[in-house]
């Protein structure tokens, strides 16, 4: 069973940055996701990443968010700049391994000023 943690989140005002991480408890040889989902929304994807690096964007993300592994620490990363009130949401992280999908328990990210 893979466990994810998410962190990194928390209050921050609109034109800030914050850095989400995902620690995955064993190693991830899949892509991974990031997912978001604000307050009455579905779960929308934010960005993947390949285990060789290779990454995709939502449209309203790009430019802003960075996604990045590193795969030794088995980790998962998200660098989102120039944050927007619409960024407000709880972020997941998501990867795949056993043939089965796994997501993280979320953390909050609330852009206000």
């Amino acid at each position: 069973q893979v466990q994810l943690v998410e962190s990194g989140g928390g209050l921050v005002q609109p034109g800030g940055s914050l850095r989400l991480s995902c620690a995955a408890s064993e190693s991830i040889y899949s892509d991974m996701y990031w997912y978001r989902q604000a307050p009455e929304k579905q779960r929308e994807l934010v960005a993947f990443i390949t285990y060789s690096g290779t990454t995709t964007y939502a449209d309203s993300v790009k430019g802003r968010f960075t996604i990045s592994r590193d795969n030794a620490k088995n980790t998962l990363y998200l660098q989102m700049d120039s944050l927007q009130t619409e960024d407000t949401a709880v972020y997941y992280c998501n990867a795949a391994k056993y043939a089965r999908a796994y997501w993280g328990q979320g953390t909050q990210v609330t852009v206000s000023s």
